[in-house]
């Protein structure tokens, strides 16, 4: 088990990628707080692990994660039940398509707040515990649009490549502390939205990724097992594209 005994915080670990993550902790063996935007589903989340291992230590809270405060609070708890916080995954976050034509200040400011300040906010919050550890992962979820882009939803790939820099810089940083910094970029991953899409869009997707498919959630956590491992314990400030190497 590579992360036997660690205990992490994982947010919009509900569903699709951050439900991987939160499962692929548990199964090497940590013990998983994870993070829901309401407090039913985040016990969903909960109840559905549990059902599939009742010994997974694994529990759900919902702070407003672009309210330090609140996060600060809720994080400041898990720190005092279990002793420490090991890993930090950085993962909710929304998207959007529309045109810059048809964005507004306030649709750009919500995209930027959720990806960007909360990342800060959820970091922030368990620096001063990773600090007095002297050690700690924290891990943020990028994407390939980061530095791709895509045809449309302006503000999404700017969040992305902000969430890079913040990689880099704090990586610099916290790395005197023995705190490492990273993100994983996934690429075309088969969430929920992605298996809704029909198969005249899909083919095309597939078609455009040299290794032939669409990443599946288990691939992208399966990076996040491995930067919060100590086999990755001289890695920092990586941002790590999974994406089949998609370019498009």
């Amino acid at each position: 088990m590579m992360l036997k005994d660690k205990v992490a915080i994982v947010t919009g670990g509900t569903r699709g990628i951050g439900l991987a993550i939160v499962r692929a902790y548990l199964q090497h063996g940590a013990k998983v707080v994870l993070c829901g935007s309401k407090p039913e589903s985040a016990q969903k989340a909960v109840d559905l692990l549990k059902a599939e291992n009742s010994d997974w230590v694994v529990e759900g809270i919902s702070p407003s994660l672009t309210n330090y405060d609140e996060v600060k609070t809720a994080f400041d708890a898990v720190a005092q039940k279990y002793g420490k916080i090991d890993i930090l995954v950085n993962n909710a976050g929304v998207s959007a398509r529309e045109p810059i034509t048809s964005y507004t200040t306030e649709m750009f400011a919500q995209t930027m707040d959720l990806n960007v300040t909360a990342v800060f906010n959820c970091s922030r919050a368990v620096v001063d515990q990773m600090i007095s550890q002297q050690s700690g992962s924290i891990i943020s979820t990028s994407s390939m649009v980061s530095k791709y882009a895509q045809p449309s939803g302006i503000a999404y790939p700017t969040s992305k490549f902000a969430v890079n820099g913040f990689t880099l810089a704090l990586a610099r940083e916290l790395a005197p502390k023995g705190i490492r910094v990273n993100a994983v970029a996934p690429g075309i991953t088969k969430t929920d939205m992605v298996k809704a899409l029909p198969e005249s869009m899909i083919q095309p997707l597939i078609n455009s990724i040299p290794l032939h498919r669409i990443g599946e959630p288990e691939d992208i956590a399966n990076a996040f097992v491995f930067l919060a491992s100590d086999m990755a314990s001289y890695i920092s400030g990586e941002v790590l594209h999974v994406d089949g190497l998609a370019r498009s």
